[in-house]
C-alpha cells in the first residue's frame, strides 16, 4: 500500500490503545511504525538489479518480526527524544512524557498493521517468512485508493483534534467494512472471470483477479489455459461488464531463449522473476528479449507490462539481467481507464 495510507493506518492502531493525553504521541509513533517495514527498500544492489525484488516485502513484513519492528523504532525513537532533551530546550522534547513501555506499545501497534495492509493488495507479501517465501496476496484492494486512504486519514485527523481516541474505534470499523466490500467485489470480478473463461471453451489451470489502479470497481481478470494467459477487464457494477481483451504465449525458457546457457545468471534471474511474478511471465510481444510480469498494466484488458527484465545475448555467464519499468503512461491511456471506470 501507499506509505501514507500505512503511517495512517498505523497511527490510528496505536490510537485505539493511547489515552486522551497521549493521542498526539501515540499518533505519530504508531505512524512512524506503520511506515518503516518498507525501509527494506534500500536493500538493493548495483550489480545485482533484482535483489531488492527479493527482499521487499520479506522479513521486515513477517509476522514474525512485528514485535522485532516495534522495539528497533521504539529504541531509535526513544533514544532520539532523551537526545534532543539533552541537546535543546525544544518544546516537543520537553512535553514528550512517555515512558519506554508506552513508546513501545505504540510502535508496535503501528508496526503491526503494515504487513496486514500489504497483503492486501496483490503485489505479494512473505507473511511467514522464514518458515515460507511464498507471496500472500488477498488482492481486495489497489495499492493506491483514494477512497480507502482519505477517509482513513480524515477520521485519524478528527480523532487528534477531538482528543477523542474513542474515533479509532469507528475508523478500524471503516477500514473493516472497506476491505470486506473488496473481497466482495473481488469474488463478483472472479465469477465473472469463470463465465468468460468457461463460455470460451476454456478450462483454466488457474485465474486471479486484481484491481484496478485506485478502485474496486474495474478488474483485472487473468486466466491460464492452453499454454497461454488470457488477460480481460471487468467493470463490477451492479451488472458485470466484460471488456474482452487478449491473450500471450506463456513463457518456455528452452524454445523462447535456445541461446540462453541454463547455468549461467540471466537464466537464474528469469527463474526469480518468475518466483515474483507468481509464474505469469511471458516474452515481452514486441521485444523478444525482455521478460514481462503479464499481472499488471494500467489498462486491465491488456498487456502493457509495468516492469520487467531484460536479457543480453552478449552477456558473461555471471553477468545479471537487468530490471526495467515501462513509459510512462499516456494521456490516450488514461482517457480509456476513465471510460473503462464510468463503463462507457
Amino acid at each position: 500500500m501507499d506509505p501514507i495510507s500505512q503511517g495512517v493506518l498505523g497511527g490510528v492502531a496505536a490510537q485505539n490503545f493511547s489515552r486522551k493525553e497521549h493521542i498526539i504521541a501515540a499518533s505519530i509513533l504508531g505512524l512512524i511504525g506503520g511506515m518503516a517495514a518498507d525501509l527494506d527498500i534500500l536493500i538493493n544492489s548495483n550489480t545485482d538489479p533484482l535483489l531488492f525484488l527479493e527482499y521487499h516485502r520479506q522479513f521486515s513484513h513477517s509476522l514474525i518480526f512485528i514485535p522485532a519492528g516495534g522495539l528497533i523504532c521504539a529504541l531509535l525513537i526513544h533514544w532520539s527524544i532523551r537526545l534532543v532533551r539533552k541537546l535543546s530546550r525544544s518544546r516537543l522534547a520537553t512535553q514528550w512524557s512517555l515512558n519506554f513501555r508506552q513508546t513501545l506499545k505504540y510502535t508496535t501497534a503501528g508496526y503491526a498493521t503494515h504487513a496486514l495492509l500489504d497483503t492486501c493488495t496483490s503485489y505479494g507479501t512473505q507473511l511467514f517468512w522464514p518458515f515460507s517465501n511464498i507471496r500472500i496476496s488477498w488482492s481486495n484492494i489497489s495499492i493506491i485508493d483514494p477512497l480507502f486512504s482519505i477517509p482513513l486519514a480524515v477520521m485519524a485527523v478528527l480523532a487528534i483534534s477531538k482528543r477523542k481516541p474513542a474515533i479509532a474505534r469507528f475508523t478500524v470499523m471503516w477500514v473493516l467494512l472497506y476491505l470486506g466490500f473488496g473481497l466482495i467485489q473481488k469474488e463478483r470480478a472472479e465469477n465473472a472471470g469463470w463465465e468468460l473463461a468457461q463460455s470460451r471453451g476454456h478450462s483454466p489451470a488457474r485465474l486471479e483477479t486484481k484491481p484496478g489502479f485506485g478502485n474496486l470497481l474495474l478488474w483485472k481478470i487473468i486466466y491460464e489455459a492452453e499454454n497461454s494467459y488470457f488477460v480481460d477487464g471487468v467493470r463490477v457494477g451492479l451488472t458485470p461488464l466484460i471488456y474482452p481483451g487478449t491473450s500471450i504465449t506463456k513463457l518456455d525458457v528452452t524454445r523462447d531463449f535456445p541461446w540462453l546457457d541454463p547455468s549461467s545468471q540471466q537464466a537464474q534471474d528469469i527463474e526469480r522473476f518468475r518466483w515474483f511474478s507468481d509464474g505469469f511471465i511471458s516474452v515481452h510481444p514486441a521485444d523478444p528479449n525482455k521478460v514481462i510480469d503479464v499481472r499488471y498494466s494500467m489498462l486491465p484488458n491488456q498487456i502493457n507490462p509495468l516492469w520487467m527484465i531484460v536479457l543480453d545475448r552478449n552477456a558473461s555467464p555471471d553477468q545479471h539481467a537487468d530490471y526495467t519499468h515501462a513509459t510512462r503512461v499516456t494521456d490516450s491511456t488514461l482517457e480509456k481507464f476513465k471510460e473503462m471506470l464510468l463503463g462507457q
